[in-house]
């Protein structure tokens, strides 16, 4: 796919989506928009029991629905040559699946069989006929009934943080304390929901397969993909022309992702497949529930002596994924005395997967808000309290900081939300029958970076192509990555060519963990300086250039892709003029951006604080999130508007989680009782009233070549409990225990 931005601005400005008038009138196609001559629909048979084995599957009245072409099933699915590679992986992205080899279930939603017809009405009508008979076995439930049998993590999905951690003496720590507090934080299973299902379209021809794949990781999808099926990954294609939402849950490649292929191999015709909403629920992963006990102590000054942070998290029973939760509790702030363990139980439950700031999310809801109880019980301000113990390094790495512009947001945020104007005493505030709170909560999420690869070219004409297999999440990756290339040639975006949503373009990193950006964003920059230092070369090496024999150093490139001498600006020449006396032909680089030993000398994170305002009607039971106010420094801010958006979707995204989201699990079957959006609550537009984020300007040479520490996830983080404590404000009552619902207000 190729995107040209035909808006002519200037850089830096932030520029419209060079794909928003392809979706902004229909003409964006989408994975499930994409079709094949021929084609066939796959429905999904879904597991109705948690635990056993099948012991029958009866497709006869299924196969008689006219169209329908067959039924696939573990009694005639190909075999996979690569399912040795089928197992428990240190890999978040890379999950065990499940895929038609075996009569085992582990869990209930669980894929067991596939009808393929020539219509999606055809393919349902069948799929409902499809008659299967079990051998049940006992099930494990999840948290919080299930809590026997904890065991220890092999691993977090971040391969460099630790499962448990100790940092001086917790017992003096406690000892020495004159004020402690000990509480236990809930947060329950949470599922994906973007806007598109996961879905695909999958053909063979011949040994190679092309795949339209609704994923947040394109290079990763076709690696998964070809050890699974066995064969060279230069002969798996995977496209992602647009995404519509994923948030973690389209990273993995999960089992849907095989069976498509696997089916279009079994009936030697394209196979379409789309989930319904009901299928998310379970065997594309979730956010795992959270069982986290908190543990402070300070002296009279209000310094932290001792922390303490225990989580309990779930997993599947037959694959391994361990939430992070105490990660952020290890650095946050300056505590002499520190512990932090993570435990897990396994349940008869589709597989957690990383879901919008997994870990951080329900970590540092729990700890924000502990942080504010304690602030509560010494009367000190909770701003006050976090400046009392803000961390001037690393005090889990010990490592300074790349950079830490947090101090500056905590001071700009609290002005511009009027934190000042907060009486300290509880129930103060009222606006008719609403009792009024505010509250506030520090934010921060560490900056990822993976492999990732680009090519830029730079043409006679003047104009840049950029090649790279990145896709766009929807949040306007392919409008940066055009920016970021124009940069450095000093060209205004419109003069940028993207190639990209493609696996035949260079490797890529994954769309996760706020990390693209700063991965491919590092790629894209470090291909486009490359090329420019090939023309710095050229033009000191020409005898025509007035440039010639100029140092290296002293050329820099200027705005309209002009190469001029820095210590005297009238001696110069544009790019273009420099590459048609030398051959006419494009200057061009490929890089791989990787991470450097900056990880192992700085600690680099994002960090921000939100400032939450609620209203709570105690006769109704209602609250309302009226103001949200965030501010945050994330190093270099590409696109003003895209990045504003981000922020913005994350603190939505955590009213979500504060107030409305819960997966319920049927306690005789862990069937999801609420697998739908009727049921399943997220907000709408009235729940969400006057909101708005900024940026701190921060510059950090050392984070990556692109500068950028990643804003997608830190949005999320501490607004969930700065409406948490701003509830405590309005009200003067804690609640520990996400959401907070009308029940548990009025009770």
């Amino acid at each position: 796919m190729t995107f040209k931005n035909m808006a002519k601005k200037l850089l830096g400005d932030p520029i419209n989506r060079v794909d928003g008038a392809l979706k902004a009138t229909g003409r964006a196609r989408y994975s499930a928009d994409i079709k094949r001559p021929g084609m066939l629909h796959g429905v999904l048979v879904m597991s109705t029991i948690a635990n056993g084995k099948i012991t029958a599957i009866d497709t006869a009245d299924a196969l008689k629905v006219p169209g329908v072409v067959n039924v696939m099933s573990h009694q005639n699915a190909p075999k996979l040559a690569g399912m040795d590679k089928n197992k428990p992986s240190e890999i978040a992205t890379d999950r065990v699946l499940h895929v038609f080899q075996d009569d085992l279930v582990h869990y209930n939603n669980q894929p067991i069989a596939m009808v393929l017809a020539e219509t999606l009405e055809q393919a349902t009508e069948g799929a409902s006929l499809v008659r299967v008979t079990y051998q049940t076995q006992p099930v494990k439930l999840p948290l919080p009934a299930g809590k026997a049998d904890m065991s220890t993590p092999k691993q977090m999905p971040r391969v460099d943080d630790q499962v448990d951690t100790k940092r001086g003496d917790l017992a003096a720590g406690l000892a020495a304390a004159i004020n402690r507090m000990e509480e236990t934080y809930t947060t329950p299973t949470m599922n994906h929901n973007a806007l598109e299902p996961h879905a695909l379209l999958a053909y063979w021809e011949g040994d190679k397969l092309t795949m339209y794949n609704a994923t947040q990781g394109i290079s990763g999808c076709q690696k998964r993909v070809a050890e699974i099926f066995g064969m060279p990954k230069e002969n798996v294609r995977v496209i992602t022309q647009f995404l519509g939402g994923g948030f973690g849950s389209k990273g993995t490649t999960f089992s849907h992702v095989m069976l498509a292929p696997m089916a279009a191999k079994l009936t030697g015709k394209p196979v379409r497949l789309v989930l319904k909403r009901e299928q998310m629920f379970g065997m594309v992963g979730n956010r795992s529930a959270t069982v986290q006990r908190l543990n402070l102590a300070t002296g009279k000054d209000g310094k932290l002596l001792a922390t303490a942070h225990h989580s309990i998290t779930q997993t599947s029973d037959f694959d391994e994924f361990a939430e992070p939760a105490g990660t952020i509790t290890r650095m946050l702030y300056a505590c002499p005395n520190l512990d932090t363990t993570h435990k897990f139980i396994r349940a008869n439950i589709g597989t957690p997967a990383p879901m919008r700031a997994p870990g951080e999310a329900p970590g540092v809801f729990a700890l924000e808000s502990a942080i504010d109880e304690m602030a509560a019980q010494l009367r000190m301000d909770p701003l006050a309290f976090r400046l009392a113990n803000y961390a001037e390094t690393d005090p889990n790495k010990d490592k300074p900081f790349s950079s830490k512009s947090l101090r500056e947001c905590y001071r700009q945020g609290a002005e511009r939300f009027g934190w000042s104007k907060r009486p300290a005493q509880p129930r103060s505030l009222k606006n008719g029958n609403y009792l009024r709170g505010m509250g506030m909560a520090t934010t921060v999420y560490p900056m990822n970076r993976g492999e990732s690869t680009a090519l830029v070219r730079l043409k006679p004409d003047g104009t840049v192509q950029v090649e790279t297999a990145t896709q766009d999440l929807g949040t306007g990756t392919f409008t940066i990555m055009t920016q970021i290339a124009a940069e450095v040639f000093g060209l205004s975006p419109d003069q940028v060519t993207l190639s990209a949503g493609d696996s035949i373009y260079p490797t890529s990193s994954v769309s996760g963990g706020s990390r693209n950006t700063a991965s491919t964003g590092s790629a894209v920059t470090q291909a486009a300086q490359e090329v420019l230092k090939k023309a710095r070369q050229m033009a000191l090496k020409d005898p025509k250039s007035p440039l010639f024999n100029v140092a290296e150093a002293e050329i820099v490139v200027q705005k309209g892709g002009q190469l001029q001498q820095k210590s005297n600006p009238k001696v110069g020449e544009a790019l273009t003029s420099l590459l048609k006396r030398n051959g006419n032909k494009p200057l061009e680089a490929t890089v791989q951006s990787k991470q450097g030993d900056e990880k192992g000398k700085y600690s680099m994170n994002a960090f921000g604080a939100v400032f939450a305002e609620v209203e709570v009607d105690e006769l109704l039971g209602e609250v309302r999130v009226t103001r949200l106010l965030g501010s945050f420094a994330a190093g270099r801010i590409v696109n003003l508007k895209t990045a504003r958006s981000q922020v913005l979707g994350g603190m939505v995204w955590a009213v979500s989680m504060a107030l409305h989201e819960k997966t319920v699990f049927d306690p005789r079957n862990n069937r999801v009782m609420n697998a739908n959006l009727a049921e399943y609550h997220v907000p709408v537009n009235a729940d969400i009233q006057e909101i708005d984020g900024f940026f701190i300007e921060e510059a950090d040479d050392i984070v990556n070549p692109a500068g950028v520490k990643g804003i997608g996830e830190i949005g999320v983080v501490g607004t969930v409990s700065a409406i948490a404590n701003a509830i405590y404000h309005a009200t003067g009552r804690r609640f520990r225990d996400l959401p907070i619902t009308v029940d548990k207000v009025l009770a």
